[in-house]
């Protein structure tokens, strides 16, 4: 898997006991191989996107507040595609 999609599921286990959608995203992710962030982004529906939405803000102010700049990085690069 790459590394940036990597991050993100990573980032969504961390959603997923509280929240169907993210475990629902979080399983696509698993189950598909997407060979790149753009790839599994155009996959992704307009509630997922905006669940997306609301986690990645969340996760990279995160990253950031830990200055743990590869990670806001990677993190930023999904986030900047859904929309």
């Amino acid at each position: 898997m790459e590394m940036t999609l990597g991050y993100l599921r990573e980032s969504l286990s961390n959603y997923i006991e509280k929240d169907d959608l993210c475990l629902h995203i979080y399983k696509k992710l698993e189950s598909n191989r997407f060979e790149n962030e753009g790839d599994f982004v155009k996959s992704l529906n307009t509630r997922e996107v905006e669940m997306l939405n609301s986690v990645m803000k969340k996760e990279i102010n995160y990253a950031n507040e830990e200055q743990d700049n590869k990670r806001a990085k990677e993190l930023n690069e999904v986030y900047e595609l859904l929309f």
